[in-house]
């Protein structure tokens, strides 16, 4: 079975953990990263070119959509975005965004938007 490549972008260690603990029981799931801010985001990107990004609104150096205009969109994998914020979600899905999760969740909205 191929796995998707995902990498985990929040700046907050216990979101990230959290990330890689319910990605961990997915079979079909390879983490290649974990990012703490924007700039480490798109070095990422760049280097292990994953098919699927978990992506913070709100981190330093450079917000996720400032990652995407790093990256580019056209060379941008899938992105769901993973925020405390609501107020991001119409921008997020005017960069094709596939989902945006809002924290806290629990593993059924999750699941949902791995799916």
């Amino acid at each position: 079975m191929k796995k998707i490549k995902t990498l985990i972008c929040d700046d907050e260690p216990l979101a990230r953990e959290r990330l890689a603990a319910l990605l961990g029981g997915e079979a079909d799931i390879e983490i290649v990263g974990q990012c703490r801010d924007g700039e480490e985001a798109v070095a990422a990107i760049q280097e292990h070119q994953p098919q699927l990004v978990f992506l913070d609104v709100q981190m330093p150096r450079m917000d996720g959509f400032e990652v995407i205009e790093a990256v580019g969109s056209d060379k941008m994998p899938l992105v769901i975005f993973v925020t405390a914020y609501d107020q991001h979600a119409l921008k997020a899905f005017q960069v094709r965004a596939l989902d945006y999760i809002l924290k806290p969740f629990d593993r059924e909205r999750f699941t949902d938007a791995l799916q």
